[in-house]
C-alpha cells in the first residue's frame, strides 16, 4: 500500500452546530454541564494533592514527632551526594534489609534493658549514665531514618552496653546503697535511710539487712523520742521507768545495740542496788544474834550473780562462828566413841566434822586413824565368828596377818576390846592347825571323795585327820543318785562317823 499523499491531505472544517444530526446532542450536553461549587471543590482537592506529595516530604525531613527539630548529624557524618539515577541493585537491597534488621533488634536488646532500668530507677543512682547511653541510642535513631543502617547499629549497641554495664553494677550499688542507708540510720536520719533502703530492696526484695533496716529507719523517729525521755529519766535515778523505756525502744527495733545496751547497763545498777540493800540486812540478823537468818540472807546476795566474793566471805564469816559450835560438840563425841573402841562410830562423826569444814587437819587424820582401826575390828570379828574357815590354806593365812596387825599396835593404842579379841583369835587360829581323827563309813561300792583334800576311792570304813574346818564328802555309784555330806571338823562339832554311801538307785523311764 502506498503512502498518503500528506500535502493533498485538507482540513475539514467540523461546524457541529450546522449539523442537523449533532444539533440536538449539543443541546442535551449543555443542558448537563456540572455546578460551579463541584469545579471549585475539585480544585481544593488537587490542591492537597499537591502540598502532600511536594510540600509534607520536606517537612517530614526537617521535623520529627512530636514537632522537634531533628538534630544536625552533619557533625556525625558527612552529607552524601546522592544520585537518584543510581539504581540499587537486589542484593544491595537485600544486603540492607539484613542491616535494618539487625538495628532492630540491637534496638530490641537496648529497649528491654532500658525497661529494666527504668523499673530499678536507675535515675535515682546513676541518671548521667543513663543519660548519656540513651543519646548514643537517639543518635542511632538519625542514622536509621536516613537509612545508614550500619552505623545506627554501632550507635545502638554503643547505648546498649552502656545500659548493660549500668545493670552489672547493680550489686556494686547495692552495697554502696547499704552503706549509705547504714550510715543514714546512725546519723538518725530517718527519710534518707529510708530511701536507700528500700532502693536496695528495689535491687534485691529478698535482702535480710535491707529489709530489717528499712523497718528500723520507720521506727527512727519514735525511737529517738523515746531516747530522750529514757535517758532524762536514768539521769533523775528513775532506773525502773528508764529500763521500761528502753525495752520500749527494743520492742520498736529488736536490733538497737545502744538501746540494749542502755538495758543491760540499768539492769546491771538495779542489781547493785539491790545487793547493797541484802547485804545490809544480813549484816543486821547477824548482829541481833540471828546468824541462821543471816547466812540465809548473804546467800540471796551471792545468787544475784555479782559480788558473789563479797557473799560468801559473809556467809563463810557467819558460818564458822556457827560450825565451830557444832565442831566442838562432834569432837567430843568422837573421843568418847574412841575411848570405848567404837571406831565406826567414830568415822561416822569425824565425816561430820568434815561435811563442816572438809580442811580441818585433826578430822582428816583422825578419821584417816579411825577408819583403819574399825577395818580391823571387823576383820577380827568375822576371824573369830567363822573359825571354820580357817581350814582353807589362804584363808588361815589372811587371818593371821590380821592377828599380828592387831599386835603391832602401841600400847596406847591397845584398848581392852582389841586385847580381848586378840586372845580369842589366838587360841582359835592354834586350834585350828592340830588335826582331828574322824571316821568315814561307806559300802565298798560308793566311790568317795572328799572336797579339798582328794579322793578317797571305794572302802567299807576308813580314818582320816583333818584340820579342824568345815568339809565336804561326795559319793558316787553308776546307776545310784549321787550324795554330799557336809560337815564341822572341830569346834565341838566334829561327828562320830561321816556315812557316805549311794543307796538310792536312779529308775529308767521308757520314752515313746
Amino acid at each position: 500500500m502506498s503512502e498518503p499523499d500528506v500535502d493533498k491531505i485538507e482540513p475539514v472544517d467540523f461546524n457541529l452546530n450546522e449539523s442537523a444530526l449533532f444539533a440536538s446532542h449539543s443541546a442535551a450536553v449543555n443542558s448537563n454541564k456540572p455546578p460551579v461549587w463541584m469545579w471549585v471543590g475539585l480544585s481544593a482537592l488537587l490542591l492537597i494533592a499537591l502540598l502532600v506529595i511536594f510540600v509534607l516530604p520536606a517537612v517530614v525531613t526537617e521535623y520529627e514527632l512530636p514537632l522537634e527539630r531533628r538534630v544536625d548529624l552533619t557533625e556525625y557524618q558527612p552529607a552524601a551526594s546522592v544520585n537518584p539515577a543510581t539504581t540499587i541493585s537486589p542484593f544491595e537491597e537485600a544486603q540492607r534489609s539484613l542491616q535494618r534488621k539487625e538495628a532492630q533488634d540491637v534496638l530490641a536488646a537496648l529497649l528491654e534493658t532500658q525497661g529494666e532500668l527504668d523499673a530499678l530507677e536507675v535515675d535515682l543512682w546513676d541518671q548521667a549514665g543513663y543519660e548519656a547511653a540513651l543519646e548514643q541510642a537517639s543518635i542511632g535513631d538519625e542514622y536509621y531514618r536516613i537509612q545508614d543502617f550500619i552505623l545506627a547499629t554501632e550507635s545502638y549497641s554503643r547505648g546498649r552496653d552502656a545500659l548493660i554495664e549500668l545493670v552489672e553494677s547493680v550489686p556494686t550499688v547495692l552495697v554502696q546503697t547499704l552503706i549509705d542507708a547504714q550510715r543514714a540510720l546512725d546519723d538518725a536520719d530517718s527519710m534518707s535511710a529510708q530511701d536507700k533502703f528500700s532502693l536496695a530492696l528495689l535491687f534485691e526484695p529478698d535482702n535480710e539487712t535491707a529489709q530489717i533496716g528499712l523497718a528500723r529507719a520507720r521506727a527512727l523517729d519514735d525511737v529517738t523520742i523515746l531516747f530522750a525521755r529514757a535517758d532524762e529519766l536514768f539521769e533523775d535515778g528513775e532506773l525502773e521507768a528508764a529500763r521500761s523505756i528502753y525495752q520500749e525502744i527494743l520492742a520498736l527495733d529488736s536490733y538497737n545495740e545502744q538501746a540494749r545496751e542502755s538495758v543491760a547497763e540499768v539492769s546491771a545498777q538495779l542489781i547493785e542496788n539491790e545487793f547493797a540493800r541484802i547485804m545490809s540486812s544480813g549484816y543486821a540478823l547477824l548482829e541481833n544474834a540471828d546468824p541462821e537468818q543471816a547466812i540465809a540472807t548473804f546467800r540471796r546476795a551471792a545468787n544475784l550473780g555479782i559480788h558473789q566474793e563479797q557473799a560468801l566471805a559473809a556467809i563463810t564469816q557467819t558460818e564458822t562462828e556457827v560450825a565451830n559450835a557444832r565442831i566442838n560438840e562432834l569432837r567430843a563425841s568422837i573421843t568418847a566413841a574412841e575411848a570405848l573402841e567404837r571406831w565406826q562410830t567414830a568415822v561416822n562423826e569425824y565425816d561430820k566434822v568434815l561435811e563442816i569444814d572438809p580442811n580441818l587437819v585433826f578430822a582428816i587424820n583422825g578419821r584417816d586413824y579411825a577408819d583403819k582401826r574399825a577395818r580391823l575390828d571387823r576383820l577380827l570379828v568375822d576371824a573369830i565368828d567363822n573359825p571354820e574357815r580357817f581350814a582353807e590354806e589362804a584363808v588361815y593365812q589372811q587371818t593371821v596377818d590380821v592377828y599380828y596387825t592387831g599386835r603391832s599396835l602401841s600400847e596406847d593404842e591397845t584398848g581392852p576390846r582389841l586385847i580381848a579379841q586378840l586372845d580369842e583369835l589366838e587360841g582359835l587360829l592354834e586350834n585350828s592347825q592340830i588335826p582331828i581323827r574322824i571316821q568315814l563309813v561307806s559300802d565298798a561300792l560308793t566311790d568317795v571323795s572328799l572336797l579339798r583334800v582328794g579322793n578317797l576311792g571305794e572302802f567299807e570304813q576308813q580314818f582320816v585327820s583333818l584340820k579342824p574346818g568345815r568339809y565336804v564328802a561326795v559319793g558316787r555309784r553308776a546307776g545310784y543318785r549321787e550324795v554330799r555330806q557336809e560337815f564341822t571338823v572341830g569346834f565341838g562339832l566334829t561327828p562320830d562317823t561321816v556315812v557316805v554311801q549311794c543307796e538310792e538307785r536312779i529308775v529308767a523311764t521308757n520314752r515313746r
